[in-house]
């Protein structure tokens, strides 16, 4: 079993909603959730006119391999009604691998550790929650490390933990 870290996010419909069935269906995909990070609000980036993220990172465990992991989580989206249109655009949900044990993976599909991951505060700042000391296996900071040097960008904290 490989601990991974998920990062999901929601911006139309019942954000908090489709957070939730989102992390109910990640069993039956073949990913034992462990924890859970506190939920944030989020602004947008980069395409800014759209309403704003909730974002949450779920600490996981899987036997799947990488590409199978994202086959299965992009599954997970199309259930819950993710059309892609817009780049960076609004989405039901959105589920991106972070971290995946100290793997790293370069591929036309699939990048590992996810290669913006030290520009988004909204990814880092529950991440931080769960996980501040673990360090990214390719740059070696940690976690709590990248946060501090991240991009400002609201991010609000309206959850606590949950297990």
């Amino acid at each position: 079993m490989k601990t991974i870290y998920l990062s999901l996010g929601s911006n139309i419909g019942d954000r908090a909603a489709n957070l939730r069935a989102a992390i109910e269906a990640l069993p039956a995909a073949g990913v034992k959730v462990l924890r859970i990070s506190p939920v944030y609000e989020t602004e947008p980036l980069e395409y800014t006119a759209q309403s704003w993220f909730l974002n949450l990172v779920v600490e996981a465990e899987t036997d799947l391999f990488p590409v199978q992991l994202l086959a299965r989580t992009a599954r997970i989206e199309r259930k819950l009604g993710r059309i892609r249109t817009v780049p960076k655009g609004p989405r039901t949900i959105d589920i991106d691998i972070l971290l995946y044990g100290k793997a790293v993976v370069q591929s036309a599909k699939l990048q590992i550790p996810h290669p913006r991951i030290a520009e988004r505060r909204f990814v880092l700042a529950p991440l931080a929650d769960l996980v501040p000391e673990l360090r990214h296996p390719v740059i070696q900071k940690t976690v709590r490390d990248l946060l501090a040097a991240a991009p400002e960008q609201v991010v609000r904290r309206i959850s606590e933990t949950k297990t």
